[in-house]
């Protein structure tokens, strides 16, 4: 773990310089936050989230945390190729991601649809064939 934290550090002062020149300026976008950065405990507390700790290694951590009755999956990266990698190959499961830099909460639709006004991040989904009747079909915005 002695890695991870000060690449998590690192990754906030990197994510706050590019996040301050970033924005594609669209009306949808208005109403989204700036993406949360930091560490995976910070990211659940500003989801008001008790994050239940699944893996804890220098690459990534995930946990699960609850919304309600609804539960998600949070996870941290150490690099943002590490981050896309996990992405890319998550996604062909289907589901619906929140991204952040550095961090993914995957879950339902409407739980990191609602996640979004709190942590920020943009939107992906999975394959479509996995997801009948998902936003691939109803044009919704994909970051």
């Amino acid at each position: 773990m002695r890695v991870t934290r000060p690449m998590l550090a690192l990754s906030g002062a990197v994510a706050i310089l590019a996040l301050a020149g970033c924005g594609s300026g669209g009306k949808d976008e208005a109403a989204v936050p700036k993406a949360v950065t930091g560490s995976l405990e910070h990211i659940a507390a500003e989801a008001e989230c008790e994050p239940n700790m699944q893996t804890d290694a220098d690459t990534i951590r995930q946990a699960i945390c609850k919304k309600g009755k609804e539960k998600y999956v949070l996870a941290t990266f150490a690099t943002d190729r590490g981050q896309r990698e996990w992405l890319n190959s998550a996604k062909d499961y289907g589901g619906y991601y929140l991204v952040g830099r550095k961090w993914v909460a995957v879950g339902e639709e409407k739980t990191v649809t609602a996640l979004q006004s709190t942590l920020g991040g943009t939107m992906e989904e999975g394959s479509e064939h996995m997801n009948p009747g998902g936003s691939h079909n109803s044009g919704s915005h994909h970051g």
